[in-house]
């Protein structure tokens, strides 16, 4: 007999209106299942619309087309049944933790000795018992997440969807967290029938759930679905746990790899309108120094150089696939390995790395280059930096306008293809030819 199914997502779409009538895509044809007594997670970058698909879940936010259903009946606001744990607490300050937990049972209108009754059992069962009528500020993260945890469950979900709840927590808070949670999920002391998880973390998804469903970004869409057989509780040692691990790395990576392979390139391009990601060039030069370093000799498997580094998803794959944009480092197949100019890179002086950065940026980024170009050409040699801004809107957000420009200003500056002034928000050139 099949697992009833408590969730069914089909084709849901989100857009979002731009400037000029045209929309951002978020979420594109997104289908998924919850059955009963599953943990799902959602596995993605930043960007791929995760965090939106549970606001449509739970009702808080509408699809712009397709459906979501939730014990058969069409979620169209919030739905009675499903509760959300979120990775910023959101607690009220002003209020104790027992007012906290019971804020949700008293928007029900339950009898005030069950209201507290039922939140006394839900802060006893997540490890709070004692600590009722603390306030917020007397608490530390881990704490506050627990009563995070204790507030969506005290309404009896059947659904407990999770936002990263374990993200803003130190290494080993998070991890003692994720045990209890794992050790009242398999006991069944947790009165919720099913989980939906949003991480980033790769470790985390094979370690809680079930299946995971990878995201692709720009627009979020599922890619490939993983099942992990691994039975609880699971060692992070375990050679089958690596593989997955392994897996789920080559997974994310390939999608990039094929569209490669098609136009029968190592590299990816780049156009003007390409959004970049805000990495540091501390970043950039650190990872092509632990790589160019023992124990990797210029070549590394992704799963154990993020655990070495101790970076997750959201961390490294910004970092990386900035180097493969500029062509100081090539991607394949969950590997990392220096290609022959991020060796030279890693082997020069300071005044070197900038000419080789500088020469990448202005064969590979079209903005730096095309920021450059108009400096030249200027008799001022300056240009202010809405000019870019706004042409970078015809393709993308502002927001992620602002945060191209940001990034390109940084990586610019580094090379010393052209100065930055921040107060008048002004690019030059300090030696014009």
């Amino acid at each position: 007999m099949d697992t009833p199914t408590l969730l069914d997502v089909q084709n849901v779409r989100r857009a979002f209106p731009r400037p000029g009538g045209a929309e951002l895509l978020v979420l594109d044809g997104v289908q998924l299942t919850l059955r009963e007594g599953e943990i799902v997670g959602l596995l993605g970058r930043s960007g791929s619309g995760k965090s939106t698909l549970l606001r449509i879940i739970s009702g808080l936010s509408q699809p712009s087309a397709g459906q979501v259903t939730y014990l058969g009946q069409t979620v169209s606001g919030p739905a009675a049944g499903i509760a959300m744990v979120f990775q910023s607490f959101a607690l009220f300050p002003w209020l104790t933790v027992l007012e906290n937990v019971q804020l949700g049972l008293e928007a029900l209108g339950l009898p005030t000795e069950e209201i507290r009754r039922r939140a006394l059992a839900a802060i006893d069962l997540i490890g709070l018992d004692g600590y009722e009528s603390a306030y917020p500020r007397e608490l530390s993260g881990g704490m506050r997440q627990r009563v995070g945890f204790a507030r969506a469950l005290v309404v009896h979900p059947n659904i407990l969807l999770m936002d990263e709840p374990f993200s803003a927590l130190d290494v080993l808070t998070a991890e003692n967290l994720r045990t209890d949670f794992l050790d009242l999920w398999q006991e069944g002391q947790l009165p919720i029938k099913g989980v939906i998880l949003v991480t980033h973390n790769i470790e985390e998804a094979v370690l809680m759930c079930d299946r995971v469903l990878l995201f692709s970004t720009n627009p979020g869409r599922v890619v490939t679905e993983i099942k992990i057989g691994l039975p609880h509780p699971r060692d992070r040692q375990d050679p089958a746990f690596v593989a997955l691990v392994d897996r789920i790395y080559t997974e994310m990576t390939a999608k990039r790899a094929e569209q490669l392979a098609q136009r029968r390139e190592r590299f990816p391009g780049t156009g003007l309108g390409t959004i970049l990601p805000t990495v540091s060039t501390n970043l950039l030069a650190g990872l092509i120094e632990a790589l160019a370093a023992q124990p990797y000799n210029g070549k590394a498997d992704l799963p154990e150089l993020a655990a070495d580094l101790q970076m997750e998803v959201d961390e490294l794959f910004p970092v990386a696939e900035t180097l493969q944009m500029l062509r100081l480092v090539e991607i394949e197949g969950g590997d990392i390995r220096l290609t022959h100019m991020g060796k030279r890179f890693a082997e020069e002086d300071n005044n070197v790395r900038k000419e080789i950065f500088a020469r990448a940026l202005m064969s590979y980024v079209p903005l730096a280059c095309h920021i450059r170009r108009v400096l030249d050409e200027r008799a001022s040699h300056t240009a202010p930096r809405s000019r870019f801004e706004d042409e970078l809107e015809d393709y993308m957000t502002a927001d992620a306008a602002e945060a191209t420009v940001d990034a390109v200003t940084a990586w610019g500056r580094f090379g010393e293809l052209f100065a930055y002034d921040d107060e008048s928000e002004t690019f030059s050139l300090e030696n014009p030819q």
